[in-house]
């Protein structure tokens, strides 16, 4: 498995996941600990100095991880809202063309309005794809509409106010696009990951002679580590959880009405 499979994994599935896996790195570091001192009774267990400094280390990672993934996750939603302005401004243009060319307009942006919803509901990369090829072929249809509209002299003022608006919903698509293929390195997601599997392997050493609350505490760190991580994979991959930008893409499909 690839980290980029790892990490693409529906994240109740990752959660399981990631939460056995502290347990059992708990288990092993508390197995080692105690193997340890069977060996070497004269040795002294530490006072969760190791685990102290492990987990400011981990600490840091993690708010640095998060902050990138709630940045991407912000800017994605701000981008779909610009992309529903862009794409209300250049139907309201429609209105100032004569009605045969206004009609014709207004059916490729119904059309196009239809290829960028499914393009937010598909989950299928290689669908979603073909979907933003088709918005392509769809806006190069209007742009070049709007563009043959400058010939003539009657049309050109209204070409000159059309065409800044569909430069800007075209634009939007691109950066749109790019966005979502960026996302959080999964080698940061790894590091994180292995920096809280050593955390539960101090963690468990340190708990060695504390037999009365080892359980507790070590389900605890799991949840908690497990949580954490759960919530920056959903900023990080705003469909597969809880998180998403259903709300915001609300905002395109309303649009619908516009071009009744």
């Amino acid at each position: 498995m690839t980290s980029s499979n790892l990490f693409d994994l529906p994240v109740y599935i990752l959660f399981f996941i990631v939460f056995f896996l502290v347990i059992f790195f708990s288990w092993l570091g508390n197995l080692f600990k105690k193997n340890r001192l069977k060996k070497y009774p004269e040795e002294k267990l530490e006072k969760g100095r190791a685990q102290t400094a492990a987990i400011g280390i981990l600490s840091l990672l993690m708010g640095f991880t998060f902050s990138v993934a709630m940045a991407k996750f912000e800017t994605q939603r701000r981008i779909i809202a610009q992309e529903a302005g862009y794409i209300n401004t250049a139907i309201l243009r429609c209105d100032i063309y004569p009605d045969s060319l206004r009609n014709l307009l207004r059916a490729d942006l119904k059309e196009y309005i239809e290829t960028r919803i499914a393009y937010y509901n598909e989950l299928n990369n290689t669908v979603a794809a073909k979907e933003l090829q088709k918005a392509e072929l769809i806006s190069k249809r209007i742009w070049e509409k709007t563009v043959s509209q400058l010939q003539s002299s009657e049309s050109a003022i209204r070409s000159s106010q059309m065409i800044p608006a569909l430069n800007n919903m075209i634009e939007i698509v691109i950066t749109r696009d790019g966005e979502k293929i960026s996302k959080v390195p999964f080698l940061v997601l790894w590091v994180l990951l292995i920096f809280m599997l050593i955390d539960a392997f101090v963690l468990g050493t340190d708990l060695a002679n504390k037999k009365s609350k080892a359980k507790i505490v070590v389900l605890t760190y799991a949840l908690v580590m497990s949580l954490t991580l759960n919530l920056i994979i959903e900023l990080h991959q705003p469909r597969s959880g809880l998180i998403n930008l259903d709300s915001v893409e609300q905002k395109i499909v309303n649009l619908r009405e516009l071009v009744k």
